[in-house]
């Protein structure tokens, strides 16, 4: 449909609902409440309103949903390093504790390529058919903190209940470190890890900043000629900025005020002196390098800021031909799953396990 006749669409769809809704209500519901106003631009101004939690969350969720507005009350600022890190890890090595005791884990560090990392093994021991596949798992933390805890929350459930190797890599941060660091510890994991696996039995996997890193990788890996891995997971995060509408409705509805603008990835320490226009930072810049990429399972929440950019991130790789798969749950915030106790986890858990043993080669 041509691009001039969408608003009138949308006009008519806004038209047809609201009829719907007075014809099921009422007329006096909406007489009583204040319309947004609509600028040229298609900009937005919402009276207050109440958004209630979703009805289609688990109570788990909803109970979760309070604790972690709580624990976000006291989360120390984005530049206070040393605190934050401290701050992650101690919520982190309780979700990791908790994690151990629902899915039992076997856990050393290993030095893999010249670059530490936490090798997470199923306790009841390496499924047949997983003996000659494994995971690569990329903390979230934004480029800043997550190293082993954060990593282990990500690869224990998976580890266990696929039956299946992970090794969470701990990657090169900033500010100590900045772009590409991090890009090429992966990248030396992965060439080692060749020597042991084929391309196509490796999965590469991470949430938030990992699932950002995870994309990164794979476009380093593709310029650099090796072969590309078999699957690739990208949570909360993808290939792409942040940005479109849940960079500004998400943190209203995860409590926290409205936002001047969205967050910009390339603002973080990490990427001091790197171009938001690099393909190699963010691969939605090339298409020509997205048509390369391995089937891609991306996952994200309704009340996650990052939902816009992940859905545009589907998008863009389903144009270049990758096959995709995209769940989203209603309800959820960002690295909703990092909390093993609910229903919605365990159904994010088995999401993934399904996608890499159905991807991954034999």
């Amino acid at each position: 449909m041509p691009a001039t006749r969408a608003p009138r669409l949308m006009q008519t769809v806004l038209f047809g609902a609201g009829l719907l809704c007075i014809g099921m209500f009422g007329a006096p519901a909406f007489a009583q409440a204040q319309r947004p106003g609509v600028d040229s631009r298609g900009n937005v101004s919402v009276p207050a309103f109440v958004v209630p939690y979703s009805a289609y969350a688990s109570p788990q969720a909803q109970r979760q949903f309070q604790r972690m507005l709580e624990q976000s009350r006291h989360a120390p600022g984005i530049g206070s390093i040393a605190a934050s890190r401290a701050y992650y890890d101690r919520i982190n090595t309780d979700r990791a504790d908790r994690m151990k005791k629902l899915y039992p884990v076997k856990i050393h560090t290993e030095t893999i390529g010249g670059v530490p990392t936490d090798v997470v093994l199923p306790a009841q021991g390496i499924a047949a058919g997983q003996r000659h596949r494994v995971l690569i798992n990329l903390h979230g933390g934004a480029f800043l903190w997550g190293a082993h805890s954060g990593g282990l929350v990500e690869a224990i459930p998976l580890a266990s209940l696929g039956r299946i190797k992970v090794v969470s890599v701990d990657y090169r941060q900033g500010p100590e470190h900045v772009f590409p660091a991090a890009s090429e510890d992966v990248e030396a994991v992965y060439r080692a890890l060749l020597k042991q696996y084929p391309a196509r039995n490796i999965g590469i996997y991470g949430c938030s900043a990992g699932g950002v890193l995870t994309g990164e990788a794979v476009a380093r890996i593709i310029t650099k000629k090796l072969p590309v891995p078999g699957a690739i997971g990208t949570f909360c995060g993808s290939i792409s900025d942040l940005g479109g509408d849940s960079a500004y409705v998400a943190p209203v509805l995860s409590g926290d005020p409205p936002p001047a603008g969205p967050l910009k990835l390339a603002d973080l320490p990490y990427f001091k002196g790197a171009s938001a226009s690099d393909p190699l930072v963010f691969p939605a810049n090339s298409p020509v390098l997205l048509a390369k990429f391995p089937p891609t399972l991306l996952i994200t929440g309704s009340r996650d800021f990052t939902l816009s950019s992940v859905l545009h991130s589907q998008a863009l790789l389903t144009a270049a031909g990758v096959d995709t798969e995209l769940h989203v749950w209603d309800g959820m915030w960002h690295s909703f799953f990092s909390d093993p106790d609910m229903p919605e986890s365990r159904e994010a858990y088995a999401v993934m396990v399904r996608f890499f043993d159905r991807r991954l080669g034999h």
